[in-house]
């Protein structure tokens, strides 16, 4: 079985996820990604986070092999950085039996039959949710952190556009779309690993 997960920043998807590969028994793919795809391509590890959450776009300064800072990526780079996504999540999908969140990876892993979900939420549930985790002495007002989630969103479906057939986000994409507003997450984990069981016996 093969799951992606798609979201919203501060929708509560990264938590889905992880709750969704604890229920099903399957291996959970997140942030090491982006240490797998640095190694691949042999960029920086912040410097990659960076082009793939600003659409492969980025002034980003950043170190190449590790060594000497340079300013301002080349073609040549971020194209090294794409083909180190496609070919470490290829090779984790190929694995099988895992759920893999962000890094277009429904998109990347499209014939190996994933079932793709799409996590989202209304702007209140997510200020909510990202003040409930926000470090102590945090700052920002509700419309700079709405600011923030509009333009990371914006990264992810300027990348995810770039790759797929269907805009990132639209319904087509998906086999299911989960609205986390007003939700506790942790009650809708077992419904939603059953539905994803008989999603993927489809396939």
């Amino acid at each position: 079985m093969l799951v992606t997960i798609s979201r919203q920043f501060a929708s509560g998807g990264r938590e889905i996820g992880k709750r969704l590969a604890d229920e099903l028994g399957l291996k959970y793919y997140d942030k090491e990604i982006i240490a797998e795809i640095a190694n691949t391509a042999k960029l920086d590890e912040e410097y990659v986070s960076k082009v793939l959450e600003n659409g492969g776009y980025t002034n980003f300064a950043f170190s190449f092999a590790h060594s000497i800072p340079l300013v301002s990526p080349t073609p040549n780079t971020v194209t090294d950085v794409l083909v180190a996504q496609q070919k470490v999540i290829r090779a984790i999908a190929k694995k099988g039996d895992c759920v893999i969140v962000g890094r277009c990876a429904d998109v990347i892993a499209h014939d190996f039959n994933p079932v793709k979900i799409f996590v989202y939420a209304d702007e209140q549930t997510k200020l909510e949710r990202c003040r409930a985790r926000a470090k102590a002495g945090e700052t920002l007002t509700d419309k700079q952190l709405l600011k923030s989630f509009k333009e990371i969103d914006k990264g992810r479906a300027k990348l995810y556009d770039l790759l797929a057939a269907y805009p990132w986000g639209a319904r087509e994409g998906y086999d299911l779309m989960v609205n986390t507003s007003r939700t506790e997450i942790t009650k809708i984990i077992k419904p939603l690993s059953d539905l994803i069981t008989v999603l993927s016996a489809r396939k």
